[in-house]
């Protein structure tokens, strides 16, 4: 039986004792991943910049996964306001181009700590 690994974002940690995410052979969860700066550990103010931080941030995840962003079969988006799915649509069409294959998604209004606009949970298989 395959052992669990875990998935971390180098420079990005959460204030629990949780991992980024973990893998079990070729199946990958992530944790709650947000638009925090690696360098300043806080994240943008401006929606967009902090979407565009976010999608950053799940490219090195999956990397660090050893996939892609392609391997992403499903997300869960978490919005401090429903305004923000803007922010996060921009992104996400950038990252998934191409309307035949793109990962479930689904997202949630939810209250979110500090700064953070929004964040995406993750589900790949590689």
């Amino acid at each position: 039986m395959a052992k669990r690994k875990v998935i971390e974002i180098p420079g990005l940690v959460h204030q629990a004792p949780i991992p980024m995410g973990a893998k079990i052979g070729n199946v990958v969860y992530s944790s709650a991943i947000s638009g925090i700066e690696p360098q300043t550990k806080s994240p943008p103010q401006d929606p967009d910049k902090q979407a565009e931080a976010l999608f950053r941030n799940i490219r090195t995840f999956m990397k660090q996964a050893g996939g892609t962003p392609e391997d992403i079969i499903r997300m869960t988006v978490y919005l401090k306001e429903e305004s923000y799915r803007e922010a996060i649509n921009k992104e996400w069409l950038k990252m998934f181009p191409d309307e035949h294959s793109r990962p479930a998604r689904h997202a949630i209004k939810i209250e979110l700590r500090g700064e953070v606009l929004f964040q995406i949970e993750l589900v790949a298989v590689l």
